[in-house]
């Protein structure tokens, strides 16, 4: 799949559980869709590994959830798409924060997964 919809249509599938698993705040989940070496980057230092991924979003406040929207991608090569977003992490207690997401997903033996994670603010 070369196309741009196709890049797109690969990583809202990755995205679309990602956003299930912030939205119920299900760490575990969340950090199953992470490569078992993924390189993870919030709002806190970096992390490696799915277990601190998993850490991360516990550490999320309970009723965050989570609203991308893809701006760019780019298909890298056979089984590696990027991808470069907007997400709007919503709080039941303060106000929405509006982040950008620079993500790589790749493909392994039975999935895609997130390899890469890096979200920045720019104002």
């Amino acid at each position: 799949m070369n196309s741009t919809a196709g890049s797109e249509a690969i990583l809202r599938n990755v995205l679309d559980r990602w956003k299930a698993a912030v939205d119920a705040h299900d760490p575990q989940r969340a950090a199953s869709l992470f490569a078992e070496d993924a390189i993870f980057q919030g709002l806190h230092p970096y992390s490696v590994g799915r277990q601190s991924v998993a850490d991360y979003y516990e550490s999320q406040p309970l009723g965050m959830t989570a609203a991308y929207r893809i701006l760019e991608t780019r298909q890298l090569a056979d089984g590696l798409v990027l991808g470069y977003l907007t997400v709007d992490f919503s709080f039941t207690d303060r106000p929405t924060l509006s982040v950008y997401l620079s993500t790589l997903v790749q493909h392994a033996t039975d999935d895609w997964y997130i390899s890469h994670y890096q979200v920045s603010r720019l104002d």
